[in-house]
């Protein structure tokens, strides 16, 4: 029975984005009789309160092992971070080295996981499938942590030229991702293209009278409300979010805000919405996944926001979210692939990233026009579930898996 090594650095308990997607591959793979090992460290990072796990762990029918070995919290000290990221690379190296695996499924996050490549491929010779959730360096620079030609910009560069060397398969979440790495010099056969997607029947839409978050966090079932639901970092341009809802508190005092989730900079979201006293703004932490539905429901529209400079290459898996629960999308973004998706499927409206006023226009337009709102959500539910279904995209995984094994 075919086998597949996923050496990943994070996995459930922790509530990191995109968790979902391997824990979806692997049951995809045990439906198709392919075994599955996922090693992780244990988890420290954004774990859900009274979350239960175990070292070992088998799933899906027993074809699924996850093996979780011990690794300190990752803590915010970036020195004690980056040795922590080495120190399990190290330990996942020797899980590649000595582990018996047919094909090695490698995530993009951390960037370094690929500099154990070249050594696995010269003893073990498995064909490596990589998956592109980002594209690196050039998200460094996007957020402003690295400089185009910059010493980070090169050494980002070359580990990923390390890493791409190594690849017999890339799968990656947009034609604008592609594009990117066939301008690095990948091979247009080598890419394959699998959007982000979302379990149609884990994410639904959920009437404000059943809503156990709305009751649970006070909130008010007749009022009108935008919702970001995911990381609250730096990229996500909360500053101008904030700004916006400042400016209709006092024009549209219907309209609220609520925001969902943790980050590096919620802590400077909280001392902001307390300094402007803005009161049509509720925060929620993360909620576990299981209530995901009332999560995405909680809001007349989902939003995806990020500064400029910073989403050129991306469409974020949130957008799929918003419309299962049958929500419009309105995105402040850079100009990609999202926004023909939202212009074609009529389910939502694009600004580009950093127009506060076509920003704010669009939150009012959406308002007023609630006809416009509904139909816009069912546009994106009917999108999902013809071309972003958990079965159809996790299968396409699954078959990239397959295609590198010699027969």
């Amino acid at each position: 029975m075919m086998k597949v090594l996923y050496p990943f650095a994070y996995y459930y308990p922790e509530t990191c984005a995109g968790i979902y997607i391997i824990d979806n591959v692997m049951e995809a793979a045990a439906e198709a009789g392919v075994e599955s090992l996922l090693t992780v460290p244990t988890p420290t990072r954004d774990v859900m309160e009274g979350a239960v796990w175990e070292r070992t762990e088998k799933k899906f029918g027993g074809k699924t092992t996850i093996r979780r070995f011990h690794m300190y919290g990752e803590g915010k000290n970036p020195i004690a971070r980056a040795f922590r990221y080495l120190l399990c690379e190290t330990v996942q190296l020797g899980y590649c080295l000595f582990k018996k695996y047919d094909v090695l499924f490698i995530d993009s996050t951390p960037p370094i996981q690929g500099l154990k490549l070249p050594l696995v491929k010269l003893f073990r010779r498995k064909p490596v499938v990589y998956n592109a959730q980002d594209i690196f360096p050039d998200s460094l620079a996007g957020t402003g942590l690295a400089k185009k030609g910059g010493l980070l910009w090169k050494i980002g560069t070359m580990v990923m030229k390390i890493t791409y060397s190594c690849c017999d398969k890339f799968i990656v979440i947009s034609n604008d991702f592609k594009e990117n790495l066939m301008g690095k010099g990948i091979l247009d056969e080598k890419i394959v293209v699998v959007y982000n997607w979302v379990d149609q029947n884990a994410v639904v839409h959920v009437d404000r009278s059943e809503n156990k978050l709305i009751k649970a966090y006070g909130i008010d079932p007749k009022k009108f409300y935008v919702e970001y639901s995911g990381n609250i970092g730096l990229t996500q341009n909360m500053d101008m979010l904030l700004d916006v809802m400042k400016d209709l508190k006092e024009s549209h005092p219907e309209i609220g805000l609520i925001l969902v989730g943790e980050g590096a900079y919620k802590k400077q979201v909280e001392e902001i919405v307390k300094r402007d006293e803005l009161t049509n703004v509720t925060m929620l932490p993360f909620q576990p996944y299981e209530d995901i539905s009332h999560v995405f429901s909680l809001g007349d529209v989902g939003l995806i926001i990020s500064k400029p400079g910073v989403g050129a290459n991306s469409v974020p898996s949130k957008t799929w979210s918003i419309m299962s629960a049958s929500r419009p999308v309105l995105a402040s973004f850079d100009e990609n692939e999202i926004k023909s998706i939202l212009t074609d499927s009529k389910c939502g409206i694009f600004t580009k990233a950093g127009n506060k006023e076509a920003f704010k226009a669009a939150i009012i337009k959406l308002y007023e026009d609630r006809a416009l709102a509904i139909e816009m959500g069912k546009n994106g539910r009917l999108f999902v579930m013809d071309n972003l279904t958990r079965e159809v995209s996790a299968g396409k995984y699954v078959e990239v898996l397959k295609s590198v094994v010699k027969k």
